[in-house]
């Protein structure tokens, strides 16, 4: 079984929103931060956001700034997207994976140890 597991993506109409689910497996999440990744068709995959293991900490990029929010519930073993406002640009496949918090690389794509494998979030009408 994957470490980290996502759920919750799907197809939804511009302006509409989802809640993607990072569920950990085998793994205190407490000790991980999360990054949060998406990769569209023919594209690079590239940052969202990433949570700090506490959840104190959240920097986002600048695309999804003011519509996407991360969240995490520790208790739970589970990190949470909320998207918003989504734009069909948003399409991709989004993966969260995470790092330990104190290694201090942030989430930087190729710092992270565990990965999920990924739901497709697709923004059409």
């Amino acid at each position: 079984q994957l470490p980290l597991v996502e759920s919750g993506g799907g197809l939804v109409q511009p302006g509409g929103s989802l809640r993607l689910s990072c569920a950990a497996s085998g793994l205190s999440l407490d000790y991980y931060n999360i990054g949060w990744f998406r990769q569209a068709p023919g594209k690079e995959r590239e940052g969202v956001g990433c949570i700090s293991n506490g959840g104190r900490i959240k920097n986002y990029a600048d695309s999804v700034t003011g519509r996407f929010t991360m969240s995490r519930d520790n208790a739970k073993n589970t990190a949470y997207l909320e998207m918003n406002f989504l734009k069909p640009e948003d399409t991709a496949v989004y993966y969260c994976a995470g790092t330990p918090y104190n290694r201090g690389t942030g989430c930087k794509r190729d710092e992270m140890d565990v990965w999920g494998q990924g739901t497709q979030v697709t923004v059409s009408s």
